[in-house]
């Protein structure tokens, strides 16, 4: 059963809140994130990625780059742009997007939950990812980012957390410069924080929806550090991560995009030919088609927008992996008829996020950068799940979940404050 543990977050003054708190290292590359944090010292970048506070030219996975996290890291202690909570509490993060809300609960996974796989996982991990992320945690002796759980939502939780809501103004409460709003509130309430403990622990497991090598990281170094201590008692606090765990009724999973560069030597017309073969085609026009239903596809090519559906028997609807619409698009498409193999490795072939558009496709197209643009009807939160249950993994960039969590808002030490 699930654990969930309340903890002594470090937080930022009220007044800082918005600016200390920055999107997740993984979703910039050094050069946004150096010019996202531009004239912001607060920027919790400085910290997740140091690298920008460093020559242009220095290697990212440097020691250098580390030891700056370390040293940022306690210079936004001494300044007081991160203050310890004199209690153990949880937290409620909300976030808007598009006039929806979603309620996480916040507190700390335990790490023996993930080694023993209570903690479910729907991705591979790339071991030079998680090594990096692992320096990180062990130099700065935490959990700068939270990393984002999912559970099977339980009425009790939802009503505690509404009720506290309801009742209480949050600590923080502002719209960050992408439009999307970011709710913060403190549960200081004993009696409350047990009662959520304890309707968590009768939950089977969680899921991660997003962070896979931050999650990965944490876990293994809280690992780590308790084999490396020879007085081991299982209550210190290396034992757990920091998580933000969303029912999954709440969450939305947008669609994750592919473009080729392309069409392995065939004409548009003899490509369309081939896909009849497969897919029931439609022209549509010039009018963006967005995929309104499972196993149904959208197409640009050559100006033109394509209906595909994938024809009864050419995929398996009881196969937890043959069912996703990436396998069906994979299988049908880039490997028979364009012989893309590897999604990991081709340089044929690139992933758009839902949350840049359709019209993103088609810049990319006529752009003359790509040949063809495909769009995908979105994963459901019931497919990773039942995909996570039966121990397998996802095809690479499947799900794109949005917003994205900030960081900076709490953050978990390794050690007892």
């Amino acid at each position: 059963m699930a654990k969930l543990k309340a903890f002594k977050g470090l937080r930022p003054p009220v007044n800082l809140a918005s600016q200390v708190a920055s999107r997740p290292y993984d979703v910039l590359n050094s050069q946004e994130a150096k010019e996202e944090a531009a004239g912001n010292p607060y920027s919790l970048l400085h910290i997740i990625k140091p690298e920008i506070d460093l020559p242009e030219d220095v290697d990212h996975y440097a020691q250098d780059v580390y030891d700056k996290a370390r040293d940022n890291f306690k210079m936004f202690r001494e300044k007081g742009w991160l203050i310890p909570d004199k209690e153990e509490y949880l937290y409620i993060y909300a976030q808007t997007m598009n006039g929806k809300t979603q309620y996480g609960l916040v507190g700390c996974a335990a790490v023996e939950d993930y080694m023993n796989n209570v903690i479910k996982k729907h991705e591979l991990t790339r071991k030079v990812k998680e090594e990096d992320r692992m320096k990180h945690v062990r130099i700065t002796n935490a959990n700068m980012e939270p990393v984002f759980f999912s559970y099977p939502a339980v009425p009790e939780i939802d009503a505690i957390v509404a009720n506290w809501v309801k009742n209480h103004k949050p600590e923080n409460d502002f719209t960050a410069a992408d439009g999307f709003g970011h709710h913060f509130w403190v549960i200081d309430d004993k009696k409350t924080i047990e009662n959520l403990i304890e309707h968590f622990e009768k939950i089977p497991s969680t899921y991660v929806a997003d962070g896979h090598h931050r999650t990965a990281a944490a876990a293994l170094v809280g690992n780590e550090k308790k084999l490396n201590n020879p007085n081991h008692k299982g209550n210190e606090e290396y034992n757990y991560f920091l998580a933000v765990h969303f029912p999954d009724n709440q969450l939305t999973i947008i669609d994750y995009n592919r473009v080729v560069t392309d069409l392995n030597g065939m004409t548009a017309a003899s490509f369309i030919e081939k896909l009849t073969e497969s897919f029931i085609v439609a022209e549509k026009g010039k009018t963006i088609y967005k995929p309104d239903r499972l196993h149904n596809f959208g197409m640009y090519l050559e100006g033109k927008w394509y209906s595909l559906t994938a024809k009864p028997g050419t995929f398996n609807d009881h196969d937890p992996i043959g069912v996703l619409d990436v396998t069906i698009l994979s299988s049908l498409v880039l490997d028979k008829l364009l012989n893309i193999k590897d999604l990991r490795t081709s340089e044929r072939v690139d992933f758009v996020g839902g949350i840049r558009g359709l019209g993103e496709l088609e810049r990319r197209v006529n752009s003359g950068e790509m040949k063809a643009a495909f769009a995908l009807y979105p994963v459901s939160m019931k497919q990773l799940i039942d995909i996570a249950d039966t121990g397998n993994i996802m095809p690479p960039k499947t799900t794109w979940f949005e917003p994205k969590l900030r960081s900076g808002l709490v953050v978990h030490l390794l050690e007892k404050i």
